[in-house]
């Protein structure tokens, strides 16, 4: 059965969302409340219901709106039908606060419903070819991308220059480069209205030292729409605005030579890319995930950033200072955790309520942490690595693939792991096949600037001194320093020294009994 949507809202933008719905066949409704729109919509598609109020629209069943309506009523109409159990496009932007977005983000997450909003040129065939060649690394590290969007007229009265064009650029910087940016300058100047910017430049900062500018403005000669996107192996170019809307790879760049910056001149090559209209793909995306799957593309967590983006950028610009964004820790009760805005999560990697990842780390794909886990700084945490619940990772400790860290594991300051016995780089060995396994037992702690070479097990709740360097398996309870290791004595639980008679040893702190059996320690 065809999914149906009703479109809230008939007026200019919204008469797109109806002619485009209506040639999916997916047209079900329109919402419209001025009653001349309603006839003249009425007389366009015969056949299709003509509502005057949300409630009405409501009873009828339909799979999913879209909402088209002035900017400052969008918060309470997705509300309305995220309350009702349906599935809802907002049209940019989806809240005119950051907090009214982080609640409808939260309402349809806790109900497991998609809320996506309008960035329509994420579904622009060009902007998804320009994402598939930075994936496949055809401009090898993205460093530095720009975006011009100007034109004469279309000047607001509600709403500065800023707000009106750049957060179609800023869902692109989002959706290219999924993290969100640590510093935001902008300047600009009001000439038309006083308080209301006619043209502003904003200068985004964001990791791995990766800058982007977006000047816009409603006073400039004539229209472009340039996106300009630059890497260390080529630069690619975007013009919109163009007749030909045509997409060019720059295999130009600068080259460091015997210490000399050389500049690379290499061939233009023009990139094909499908002609499709962007806010037909946006729609039929959306009637495509109106079975429940989620969204992927202009999700709410975009809409979240973007906002965000949009607010502090205004800061910036009203106070005439460089903002430091804060992070916008997800509501949702599948991701709250926290990440550091200097931190990489690389996609497919799972991490569990309560767990916080500070700055300047790296948890790469296929890895999963725990619950209420802790890593510190310039912590890197391979592919396929598990991390069990409550961990502690001080700072500058990496995790390579074939390491097993199970619950409440201390690894101190600037340990380290190993994961191939015998590593030579003349002769590289990759893949898990050549990784040797090394599993840290529960509530073990491993102390600063200590070395566990791979294949070895370390027991529970034992302890390896600092600056130790393990070449064989730890028991439980252990206490092992040196180099190589060696074992020192047996500690207790709570990590306190055990006072050993023959065979029994006990704890004066915590109480605790222990026995001896055939070597190994084992609490009675």
């Amino acid at each position: 059965m065809e999914k149906k949507v009703c479109v809230i809202g008939g007026g200019r933008w919204g008469q797109n969302h109806i002619r485009t719905l209506n040639d999916l066949g997916c047209l079900g409704g329109i919402l419209e409340t001025n009653i001349d729109q309603r006839n003249k919509l009425g007389t366009a598609y015969p056949g299709i219901p003509l509502f005057v109020s949300l409630d009405e629209a409501l009873q009828q069943g339909f799979d999913g709106f879209t909402i088209a309506t002035p900017a400052e009523t969008h918060f309470s109409i997705a509300e309305k039908i995220l309350q009702a159990g349906k599935h809802v496009l907002v049209e940019k932007p989806i809240t005119l606060t950051l907090a009214e977005a982080v609640k409808l983000k939260k309402l349809a997450d806790s109900n497991h419903l998609n809320l996506m909003v309008g960035h329509v040129l994420l579904f622009h065939p060009a902007i998804q070819k320009i994402k598939e060649l930075i994936r496949s690394g055809k401009i090898g590290k993205l460093e530095y991308l720009y975006s011009n969007r100007l034109n004469l007229g279309t000047v607001r009265k509600e709403e500065n220059i800023l707000w009106s064009f750049a957060p179609h650029d800023l869902a692109i910087f989002q959706y290219f480069l999924e993290k969100t940016p640590i510093e935001i300058l902008s300047r600009g100047g009001a000439f038309l209205q006083p308080h209301i910017h006619d043209s502003t430049m904003t200068i985004l900062t964001y990791p791995d030292n990766i800058v982007g500018h977006i000047f816009v403005s409603w006073l400039h000669p004539f229209k472009e729409q340039r996106l300009v996107v630059i890497g260390s192996k080529g630069m690619l170019s975007f013009d919109d605005s163009s007749q030909e809307k045509e997409l060019f790879f720059y295999e130009k760049g600068i080259d460091w030579v015997q210490g000399e910056p050389i500049k690379r001149e290499g061939p233009t090559e023009k990139i094909a890319y499908d002609k499709k209209m962007p806010l037909k793909e946006e729609l039929a995306y959306f009637v495509d995930h109106l079975d429940g799957r989620p969204i992927e593309i202009a999700d709410s967590q975009n809409a979240v950033e973007v906002l965000q983006i949009l607010e502090t950028a205004t800061e910036s610009l009203l106070n005439k200072k460089a903002i430091e964004i804060p992070f916008v820790q997800s509501e949702s009760p599948n991701t709250d955790f926290y990440v550091h805005p200097t931190s990489i999560v690389d996609d497919h990697v799972q991490i569990g309520s309560g767990t916080k990842i500070w700055h300047y780390s790296h948890v790469q794909s296929g890895s999963t942490i725990g619950q209420n886990c802790s890593l510190g700084q310039n912590v890197n945490v391979g592919n396929n690595v598990t991390i069990g619940n409550s961990v502690k990772i001080q700072n500058n400790v990496s995790i390579y693939e074939g390491v097993e860290l199970e619950d409440y594991v201390f690894c101190g300051p600037s340990m380290v792991f190993t994961n191939i016995k015998q590593p030579r780089s003349e002769f590289p060995q990759r893949g898990s096949e050549f990784y040797l396994k090394t599993r840290i037992k529960k509530s073990a702690s491993l102390g600063a600037n200590s070395t566990i070479v791979c294949g070895t097990t370390i027991g529970r709740y034992a302890f390896v001194g600092a600056g130790s360097v393990v070449t064989k398996d730890v028991p439980d309870f252990a206490l092992v320093v040196g180099n190589p290791a060696r074992f020192l004595r047996w500690v207790c639980k709570c990590g306190k020294d055990l006072v050993m008679n023959g065979e029994q040893g006990g704890c004066s702190v915590c109480d605790r009994h222990y026995v001896l059996k055939n070597g190994l320690l084992e609490e009675k």
